[in-house]
């Protein structure tokens, strides 16, 4: 059984092994780097700025969720938010479903 292992271990080489190994690891470290910086990051990026939008929602807010509804802040709970999206016509939306925050004044097509 060891002849085996030996023989998977090709030969018994000089003292350049070790520094082919790691040569084989360069390109996954850089490729990982590189999604890092141009997936990852950004990513993180937008969810930390949408959970801090979320956090500052307060009523009377005109909001725009994530399924088109465009709606004023009536009510908010810890986990949900009720909208006005007409008169006397309300709907309750988790708070998370909230893409964002809408500008009273760049509203000017209604």
């Amino acid at each position: 059984m060891l002849d085996i292992v030996y023989a998977a271990a090709g030969g018994g080489g000089g003292g350049g092994g070790g520094t082919s190994a790691f040569s084989g690891f360069i390109p996954i470290i850089l490729l990982f780097g590189v999604f890092y910086f141009l997936l990852i990051r950004p990513q993180q990026k937008k969810s930390k700025e949408h959970r801090g939008m979320i956090e500052r929602l307060k009523r009377d807010d005109q909001v725009i969720t994530t399924g088109g509804l465009y709606g004023r802040i009536t009510g908010i709970t810890e986990n949900s938010v009720t909208l006005e999206i007409a008169e006397k016509v309300r709907v309750k939306v988790l708070r998370g479903q909230i893409s964002a925050v809408v500008n009273p004044a760049e509203d000017t097509e209604e």
